[in-house]
């Protein structure tokens, strides 16, 4: 929750209208956006997982519908027509419109009330222990987990901030980062993560044998949860977080991370060059299938070549270095 979502709270005795769609992946980001434009306490992504290992670990399911939630406080307007009201109508008809495109599954607008005090705590049973990849195991600050002798373990609480391990983008830039280790390529390395969210592909960096990293977004939420999330990984010493995106206006990085969309990475592609060593690796995710052949295109504009790609129901991440 953020601090004015805390401040709104408290004016509304606590109050919140929660509002749920069920989505087809292909159709998250576009409800997202929808729900993003009312949700003044914050929006989330549930993909659809099946627990595992009694319930201490989960397994995405890819095929079924993700649910995208949105937060408004319940506060009474002068003309007797809540926000929270308004904002349900506003969903409604923008989601109306957009299930005309065709889109795969878009569910009907859900409401519920919900007190701070409960909200506050509900979200956290969507985000059990996660193993991505060979060795990489998130593990939210409030679970346990007991590692086994090659894992690496990446305790997180990710606040408001992007990135808990759930999504596709974000799991396949870690399985990427996972590759990148196994070849010999993160060792001392020196790390961008940009767009930095949780901090949680910094520290795996940092945790697969990386130097250093600096982590830039330009939520100043974000910034706060990749530094508080580098404390609880024991790495505050070797990961700075701050304010802004690429050029960084550090020297050249050797792993440059960047977990964005399609239509910020066209823009930066040419920075994100820039911020590459000579033999540096750029991994680039949350590419949504359709848009592949944009971003690729502005990469190799920009001198960048694909070595590898992966791919997770409808997203796209990319492997790159200099040409």
């Amino acid at each position: 929750m953020t601090r004015a979502s805390d401040e709104a709270a408290r004016s509304t005795g606590g109050a919140w209208l929660e509002l749920a769609v069920e989505a087809d992946p292909e159709a998250v980001e576009a409800v997202s956006e929808i729900l993003g434009r009312v949700a003044t306490g914050g929006t989330t992504v549930e993909p659809a997982f099946d627990l595992i290992t009694e319930g201490l670990g989960a397994r995405i399911d890819p095929g079924r519908p993700a649910v995208v939630r949105g937060y408004v406080p319940v506060a009474e307007e002068p003309d007797g027509v809540t926000e929270a009201e308004a904002a349900a109508r506003q969903v409604a008809e923008a989601l109306g419109h957009l299930q005309a495109f065709g889109l795969r599954q878009i569910g009907e607008l859900r409401t519920r009330t919900v007190q701070a005090a409960d909200w506050a705590d509900a979200w956290r049973a969507f985000f059990p222990v996660m193993r991505i990849g060979r060795r990489l195991v998130v593990c939210p600050t409030w679970r346990e987990h007991a590692a086994g002798p090659e894992d690496v373990v990446l305790a997180l609480d990710p606040g408001m901030a992007f990135g808990t391990g759930l999504h596709p983008t974000t799991r396949l830039c870690l399985i990427a980062l996972e590759r990148v280790a196994d070849e010999g390529r993160i060792v001392d390395a020196r790390v961008l993560d940009v767009g930095c969210g949780s901090g949680i592909l910094a520290i795996a960096a940092l945790k697969l044998g990386g130097a250093s990293a600096v982590g830039v977004d330009t939520d100043p939420i974000a910034v706060e949860a990749t530094t508080a999330n580098a404390a609880r990984n024991g790495l505050e010493d070797r990961l700075v977080a701050r304010k802004g995106s690429s050029p960084s206006g550090e020297a050249p990085f050797d792993v440059v991370l960047a977990n964005l969309v399609a239509g910020v990475l066209i823009p930066l592609a040419s920075s994100l060059r820039a911020e590459l060593a000579p033999a540096g690796t750029l991994v680039a995710s949350g590419i949504f299938v359709d848009r592949e052949a944009d971003v690729t295109a502005a990469f190799e504009a920009a001198g960048l070549q694909v070595g590898a790609r992966a791919v997770e129901g409808d997203w796209v991440a990319l492997e790159l270095r200099r040409a």
